[in-house]
């Protein structure tokens, strides 16, 4: 059975002509992946948008109360990189509803993916670096309030370290950051994840696979979480116009599907946002994002073939 691809039509909307942030590859992730026969249109489920109760669960209710009243002061409007409007709001609720979703799905099958989310640089009290709200920040403490989750790994793969969700989770103990990212790249003023490993401009694919092959597995074994989140940017792509890593399409791939392995083979359930990615043409950009959702497919095929592959042993010894 495929697995879940979760996607909601707010996940893109107008930005003024020429802003940096590419919006409209939420947009194009989903069309691609129905053109390509990646998915089928039964395998996507669209969310809720979150409630403002939902969002102060996490967040600061008077940083939800301006954002959703769109008194945001210009000081904290360019911090935020993006200009609130109502459409914004909407944008925000859809994509942490999404990761939501996401999570509730992954606890039910296993896993599951948004395509949208790793919104990793909004704070409690403030936004910043196109993130208005932290999607992850708020599952894991709507997910707690239902009981659904008592502890969770983050394994933040984008090319910018995660330091709102760290900031998040700094004093709670249950919930694991593990963020690796590029050292000399925003945020200038870095956070104190659980782990933070910041390799140099230029590592490529054979150095960073060997960081995520060494403490992946580690980490699930360690801390058996009861969920992970993963950040699948694909900014550390050598032609990222933020990124200033060097992996490759191959490189991004093989990260994915050792998330993906090291997960499954440990029967943890993964949810998967898509994280930062930057380019003009935004079909190549959907299409690198779109490694994911095809290393998932993958993934949930594989297991689907073992497990078939159980029930005739154990079908066989029966007899």
């Amino acid at each position: 059975m495929p697995p879940a691809i979760v996607f909601h039509p707010d996940y893109t909307v107008p930005l003024p002509p020429g802003h940096r942030f590419p919006i409209g590859k939420f947009g194009r992730i989903k069309e691609l992946l129905l053109a390509d026969a990646v998915i089928g249109h039964a395998a996507l489920r669209r969310p809720e948008p979150v409630t403002e109760d939902e969002l102060c669960r996490a967040h600061d209710p008077d940083y939800v109360a301006t954002i959703l009243g769109l008194t945001l002061d210009k000081k904290s409007e360019r911090r935020l990189g993006l200009p609130l409007s109502a459409a914004l709001v909407r944008r925000g609720r859809a994509a942490v509803g999404g990761t939501l979703l996401t999570a509730r799905l992954a606890l039910e099958d296993g896993l599951a993916c948004n395509i949208a989310g790793g919104s990793h640089h909004a704070f409690p009290g403030h936004g910043a670096g196109f993130c208005i709200f932290n999607d992850v920040a708020v599952t894991i403490e709507v997910l707690r309030r239902d009981q659904a989750l008592r502890t969770a790994l983050v394994i933040d793969c984008d090319v910018h370290q995660g330091d709102g969700t760290a900031a998040f989770f700094r004093d709670a103990p249950d919930i694991f950051t593990f963020s690796l990212h590029c050292e000399a790249n925003y945020p200038p003023t870095k956070e104190v994840s659980d782990l933070d490993i910041g390799v140099p401009a230029g590592t490529g694919d054979d150095v960073y696979l060997s960081v995520v092959e060494s403490h992946v597995g580690p980490l699930l074994d360690s801390h058996r979480p009861d969920i992970v989140f993963y950040n699948a940017g694909v900014d550390p792509h050598v032609d990222d116009k933020l990124g200033k890593l060097a992996l490759s399409d191959a490189g991004l791939r093989a990260r994915d599907d050792h998330v993906m392995e090291c997960c499954m083979r440990r029967g943890a359930a993964l949810a998967c946002v898509v994280g930062g990615g930057y380019a003009d043409d935004l079909d190549v950009l959907a299409r690198r994002h779109g490694i994911l959702h095809r290393a998932a497919t993958a993934a949930a095929a594989a297991a689907a073939r073992e497990s078939g592959k159980m029930r005739q042993r154990q079908q066989g010894r029966a007899i």
